[in-house]
């Protein structure tokens, strides 16, 4: 009974904050349909019930962020990071701590970065809908696991970032050249699929758990500043998926023409 005495006023609280977020783009709705193209609204007890779903779904799980996933993330970066964990007894503590003590947590952000990512609805849908425009052609646990792979190892290679405090423009403008080359000589069809497939991996199941583990662990590294490097990871989870995709499409197209190559 205390849980539900405690939960109604946040729920409330937080039920009219996205109420308020929401309602621009109902009332942008409404307004095109009447005054641009000046068509009534069909079906409105349908769209009204529809709209409180949606209402009512934000709110669980802005308050699902705020209650659990923010400090599941956070969490597991410090215990991870604290150095009973990382070196057992105090005897065992090394005088400077290097970036290669931490493969736990690298090893965790990949899985993260992996799991996440394959269960993410955003990139199912664009999946499914590359897989049915190109007939087959692009399968749809191959571009799922490209991008996941890629995600993964981001990821990974951010949480390095962050430990050994490396500027992270570096990393971004090398990947970013990777990819014009990359794209350069991809097949064509692949390339705009890999450059959304970075963007639908920033969605709402991955961004919450790498957006907390990036603070949590630039927290309690000694020497980083959360604001510094505990942002950043977001964009290395953009990044590398698109180079995945691009990578897979080279393996795929020399598989082909590989096996065209045999069966001559």
């Amino acid at each position: 009974m205390s849980f539900f005495v405690d939960f109604a006023p946040h729920f409330v609280e937080m039920l009219f904050s996205t109420l308020l977020d929401t309602l621009p783009i109902v009332c942008i709705i409404f307004i095109f349909q009447w005054a641009v193209l000046r068509q009534a609204i069909v079906n409105i007890k349908r769209i009204i019930f529809g709209f409180a779903y949606v209402l009512i779904g934000l709110t669980l799980f802005l308050l699902g962020l705020e209650k659990a996933l923010f400090p599941l993330g956070e969490s597991m970066a410090l215990q991870l990071t604290a150095p009973d964990f990382l070196f057992g007894e105090k005897s065992l503590i090394p005088l400077e701590v290097a970036w290669h003590h931490y493969y736990w947590v690298y090893i965790f952000a990949a899985a993260i970065g992996f799991s996440t990512t394959v269960a993410e609805p955003s990139l199912i849908a664009v999946a499914l809908k590359a897989a049915q425009v190109s007939g087959g052609a692009i399968s749809v646990n191959g571009l799922r696991f490209a991008v996941a792979f890629g995600v993964a190892f981001g990821i990974s290679l951010g949480c390095y970032r962050i430990v050994s405090g490396d500027p992270i423009h570096y990393y971004i403008i090398a990947g970013y050249l990777l990819v014009m080359v990359q794209t350069f000589y991809a097949p064509s069809f692949i390339v705009p699929l890999a450059y959304d497939s970075g963007g639908v991996t920033t969605s709402t199941v991955t961004v919450p758990l790498v957006t907390a583990l990036g603070l949590g662990l630039a927290s309690t590294v000694p020497g980083r500043s959360p604001l510094i490097d505990g942002f950043g990871l977001i964009a290395f989870a953009s990044l590398f998926p698109i180079i995945s995709v691009l990578g897979y499409a080279h393996l795929t197209e020399f598989l082909l023409k590989r096996k065209s190559v045999n069966t001559k």
